[in-house]
């Protein structure tokens, strides 16, 4: 039986206004004087899985954009707009056991007048976790843009990213079946990147001696999910795939990119139109696992972190 749900206003790491939900298996923080960011995600007296950027703790205001951590709701393709600086409070209300998170009116420079929220649901018991992100055009002319979430996470851990099932080539397998997007700093000789059959893996380092100092990369997977691994802990992420539908950066749902601070796991949506006032949401659930056994080859993946992606659940 789950513990009740707790939702109580904090302060934290210089921030006077922060939000933490528990349920007594995990908790969340949610920063209200910026973003809105979830800048802590962890089990209840454990560590927060999630990256911070000490240079950013508690402070507001400003017109350059700050990475402060944690994770946010971004706008694809990634454009001067995408960097608008969420720098200023945040309207929070709360519906019965959901907590929406609402940002001002981007409308000045870089801004092009969206306005973005979060709406975050914690399960009444276990690690699950939804969140709604949604982004309204609040601007006199139509938009294109596709919602975009990368999650921060803490260094020292690697991402795994699930390709479309591999099938030897016959008849009924002439065509493509994904996608794998790279950046002019995508490097496959850096030791960062672990390639494989079936999955992608990407590695943060803290001194990486490859040619450049960030990698990324994105794929087109119907799978859904991606992940991340750190010391006996894995942190799941999953949201809807729509066939057929246009995905930003050549057609990518999932995107990785890492850099010697910090690992991120991303989702994006489908490229929409969004006309004078509407708005488009995008919904990913989150998990947590304890105690599983490390390792980066396949095999590993086969039995040690699949079984637990197939415990999870779009909810």
């Amino acid at each position: 039986m789950g513990h009740r749900l707790m939702l109580e206003r904090i302060r934290y790491r210089g921030w006077d206004n922060c939000y933490k939900l528990s349920n007594g298996t995990v908790e969340l923080i949610v920063l209200a004087d910026v973003g809105p960011r979830i800048i802590s995600y962890g089990f209840c007296q454990g560590e927060n899985q999630f990256y911070e950027a000490e240079l950013d703790a508690g402070t507001t205001g400003g017109k350059e954009f700050r990475v402060y951590g944690g994770h946010r709701l971004w706008v694809s393709p990634e454009v001067e707009r995408t960097y608008f600086p969420d720098n200023r409070p945040v309207k929070v209300s709360q519906h019965g056991n959901r907590v929406c998170f609402t940002a001002p009116l981007e409308d000045t420079p870089p801004g092009t007048n969206l306005q973005k929220e979060m709406q975050i649901e914690l399960a009444a018991s276990g690690t699950g976790v939804r969140v709604t992100h949604r982004i309204q055009n609040c601007d006199a002319s139509p938009t294109t843009l596709a919602p975009w979430t990368p999650t921060q996470m803490r260094a020292g851990g690697h991402a795994i990213l699930p390709l479309s099932p591999r099938a030897a080539m016959d008849n009924d397998h002439l065509l493509p079946v994904g996608v794998f997007s790279i950046w002019s700093y995508t490097d496959f000789a850096d030791p960062r990147w672990v390639l494989g059959t079936s999955y992608i893996q990407l590695r943060q380092l803290t001194e990486p001696t490859g040619r450049f100092r960030e990698q990324m990369g994105g794929a087109y997977s119907p799978e859904g999910w991606v992940a991340h691994f750190r010391r006996g802990v894995l942190f799941v992420k999953r949201a809807q795939v729509v066939a057929g539908a246009q995905y930003p950066d050549f057609g990518c749902n999932l995107e990785v990119f890492t850099n010697p601070e910090l690992l991120e796991v991303e989702t994006l949506g489908p490229l929409v139109e969004l006309t004078p006032g509407e708005t488009v949401e995008h919904t990913e659930c989150w998990w947590l696992f304890s105690e599983v056994p490390g390792g980066e080859d396949e095999a590993w993946i086969e039995s040690a972190i699949v079984p637990l992606v197939g415990k999870t659940v779009l909810f």
